[in-house]
């Protein structure tokens, strides 16, 4: 695990393996950022045209490595591009960036700008995510280990580092969790994986297994469940503060493994079904991140376990099934399964008597056609909610925008031998749709917000920032963030 601190050392004389440096675009080409004016003249005033030469200008995203020439303590200068004005979200990946490009590195310094809490914060953290790598079943070829030592020049407090840390490690046992094959990874050794990490966060953890779940009326994960050898099962978690004045639940969508169920999905559709449990991921990782920050907030967890495969126990469509909050529900494609784990996950969790539930999933390939890989879509039933999930998700630096959730879509659920049918029979607004079906199990009164991040999840191209391929840990830290929201009503 990498680890980061902070120092306040003149970054000339660090001792360190590469030294990472923020510009901005300039007239006469790159300008050394806030962080790093000192280096210029230990250069001989010759940096910035010598970064000019290799054609780097200092926009955001842009790398370039030079080495010192005993100019500098370092080695090797890292220069990375932040644009004209970069915000924390900019620093983060600017540092993330950086740090991946360092893999088989063992040192590195941050010298970008790290004056405020906020920015020392950023840069943090963008490192510690930039030094990702998912490397279990790696047996053959040269493995660079990322960046183990990180030092952002800084003269913040420690406490910046320990709460990036904190956060880093909770995104990455999601993406560890996105990124294992669900050969390893089916509905009971979740739950026990969740079981062992939320215990040693402090968190309580109780397990229903498939017969616990059939016996209380959980009809939506033993129906999406039962055509599987693995059964489903519903964990809960929960962390308690006693100065805490507000309660927060979480409900993940877990589908170990999506085939689409006897409604197959295409292969092409199928390879990266891993994924289809990262809602119940980041609900894992949140509550972990809650308890160990000791924030002055309840927060209760949801993993709405089970893994959809065909086979001749699988729920068909035209089924009924009958659903934990007593509603009925006409199952026409059996491929729109994660509605149907999480309605009995909202109808629970509403039993919690929560001042918030949200529910987070990846739940429609709409979101991806309406917003695209990294933009989560927000729906809610009050607008304040809804603009406050996306605004502490766009401050996380975590994509999200919100949507409406348009009334005349509701009867296009109805069923003629059900309360409420699992799919809209048009393939228009799919993801509102989908909305609409969950807020039918939300009671009156309960204040309920749904991220749908389908694409965000599963980085399926190169890596960006701090993203990697695979698995990102998306939302994560949006949760963290409305749980310390609430902490401070």
């Amino acid at each position: 695990m990498t680890t980061v601190r902070l120092n306040s050392a003149d970054p000339v004389s660090v001792d360190t393996d590469a030294l990472i440096v923020g510009f901005r675009p300039g007239q006469d080409g790159p300008v050394p950022a806030v962080g790093a004016e000192s280096l210029d003249a230990a250069f001989g005033g010759k940096l910035a045209a010598s970064l000019g030469a290799v054609a780097f200008t200092g926009k955001a995203g842009e790398l370039a490595k030079l080495p010192t020439f005993g100019a500098i303590a370092a080695p090797v200068l890292v220069a990375v591009g932040l644009g004209d004005s970069p915000a924390p979200e900019g620093l983060r990946r600017a540092a993330g960036a950086a740090v991946r490009s360092l893999a088989g590195t063992a040192r590195a310094v941050l010298a970008l700008p790290a004056g405020t809490p906020e920015e020392a914060e950023a840069v943090a953290l963008g490192g510690l995510l930039g030094a990702y790598a998912f490397t279990r079943y790696r047996t053959a070829g040269e493995q660079k280990a990322p960046v183990a030592d990180l030092t952002v020049v800084s003269g913040q407090s420690g406490d910046v580092a320990e709460r990036a840390s904190v956060l880093a490690e909770s995104v990455s046992l999601v993406r560890d969790l996105v990124n294992t094959p669900p050969s390893d990874l089916w509905p009971a050794r979740f739950a026990e994986l969740a079981e062992q990490a939320g215990a040693e966060a402090g968190l309580s953890v109780e397990v229903l297994d498939d017969k616990q779940l059939k016996d209380a009326g959980y009809g939506g994960l033993i129906g999406v469940g039962q055509g599987s050898v693995n059964p489903p099962r519903l964990v809960r978690l929960a962390y308690s503060h006693p100065e805490a004045g507000k309660t927060l639940a979480f409900v993940g969508k877990g589908i170990t493994f999506d085939s689409g169920g006897l409604s197959l999905k295409p292969s092409a559709s199928m390879d990266w079904m891993k994924s289809d449990m990262g809602g119940a991921g980041a609900v894992l990782g949140a509550l972990i991140g809650i308890a160990r920050l000791g924030l002055p907030v309840n927060a209760v967890g949801y993993l709405c376990l089970a893994e959809n495969l065909p086979s001749g126990t699988a729920q068909r469509p035209s089924d009924v099934i009958h659903s934990y909050s007593g509603k009925t529900v006409e199952v026409l494609d059996t491929d729109a399964e994660g509605r149907l784990v999480l309605m009995d996950g909202i109808a629970r969790a509403a039993e919690d008597d929560p001042d918030l539930i949200v529910d987070v999933a990846t739940l429609t390939g709409a979101q991806i056609v309406a917003l695209g890989w990294r933009t989560a879509g927000v729906m809610a039933n009050d607008d304040a909610i809804r603009e406050l999930v996306v605004e502490v998700a766009t401050e996380a630096g975590e994509g999200a925008w919100g949507m409406p959730l348009p009334e005349e879509l509701r009867k296009g659920l109805d069923s003629p031998v059900a309360d409420i049918a699992n799919l809209h029979p048009e393939r228009w607004g799919g993801m509102l749709a989908a909305g609409i079906f969950l807020k039918e199990f939300v009671p009156e009164g309960v204040r309920w917000a749904h991220i749908d991040m389908a694409g965000p999840a599963f980085n399926k191209g190169e890596p960006y920032g701090y993203t990697p391929k695979g698995g990102t840990g998306a939302i994560t830290r949006t949760l963290i963030g409305l749980a310390e929201r609430h902490a401070s009503i």
